[in-house]
């Protein structure tokens, strides 16, 4: 009966299409970067969460030369219920993706690289393999540049975790994306415990890593429950927490209970500031690797001078 009253809580939060507000009108990615981008992507047989996910900021991002490169395939193992990325059997791990994306970052100089993948539950290991190779890869050919990596949970393996780690990235995110009451329906195969498990290992692992997670609204949590999370997150000494609208990529997906304001998304920052994060990057069209670049530089990671 739990999992039916979470669903149907979640099917009357709101009708099926809700006019976006005002302040939830992206533009439409045009430019030289951007093309230029997606041709170098293309040649180089390369994806981006970018345009996997539909991210709303892509013309913002992509014409300032800021990318967030999916490793492993552009199919998923997990069928979340907020997620536009491509669900099915992955093709076999690719080991030479990491030099392709290590020359794409080259060639577009980047000074902040961010790395993420889709879920490999049929080879965790392997997957975070194919993150730290990444890592190393950028260094070599980009020494100066900053290397952000969005993992997945990798099912609760400390093994994965610790090869990607051992890379030495200089953040690592894992998103949090809901609240717990929310996981079944939002985050199918994950679980809330093992996310906090995998922050919390982090720095234990690593106690010199920054790290990040993300959370979506506008799913049917409440803000008690959204305070409880960045509780939990705060408890883990996660560093940079980012808060965004959940906005749903098509019919198939889950529908939006409700639009938050931009005057709550400034709220929501001022409460999980009290909870000792070093950065909290809170709004609508909020994502994890939105301002990336700002968000590192705002907590003083050591070692790298821009």
């Amino acid at each position: 009966m739990a999992g039916t009253s979470q669903l149907v809580q979640i099917e009357l939060g709101g009708p099926l299409r809700m006019p976006k507000p005002s302040w939830l009108r992206a533009r439409a990615p045009v430019g030289d970067n951007f093309h230029n981008l997606k041709k170098l992507a293309r040649g180089l047989g390369l994806h981006t969460v970018c345009e996997s996910a539909r991210c709303p900021n892509i013309g913002e991002c992509w014409n300032h030369k800021t990318a967030t490169f999916m490793l492993l395939g552009d199919i998923c193992t997990r069928r979340c219920g907020f997620c536009a990325v491509p669900k099915g059997k992955p093709q076999p791990i690719d080991w030479d993706e990491p030099r392709r994306v290590a020359e794409a970052v080259a060639t577009l100089g980047l000074k902040h690289a961010v790395v993420t993948s889709v879920n490999r539950d049929d080879d965790n290991l392997g997957g975070a393999r194919i993150f730290a190779e990444t890592i190393r890869e950028i260094r070599e050919r980009m020494p100066d540049c900053r290397v952000e990596v969005l993992i997945p949970d990798f099912q609760g393996m400390a093994e994965a975790l610790k090869v990607v780690l051992d890379a030495q990235p200089d953040v690592l995110n894992h998103n949090t994306e809901s609240v717990p009451r929310l996981y079944r329906v939002v985050r199918s195969g994950a679980r809330y415990e093992r996310t906090l498990k995998l922050l919390e290992n982090v720095k234990k692992f690593s106690p010199g890593m920054v790290t990040k997670s993300g959370v979506m609204v506008g799913l049917g949590e409440t803000t008690e429950e959204l305070i409880e999370v960045f509780r939990d997150l705060g408890g883990r000494d996660v560093d940079i927490l980012t808060v965004g609208q959940y906005l749903r990529p098509s019919r198939d997906h889950l529908p939006i209970a409700r639009f938050y304001t931009p005057e709550e998304f400034n709220d929501l920052r001022d409460e999980a500031l009290r909870f000792g994060f070093r950065h909290v990057e809170s709004g609508p069209f909020v994502r994890s690797s939105y301002h990336a670049h700002e968000q590192a530089a705002s907590t003083a990671i050591p070692g790298r001078v821009f």
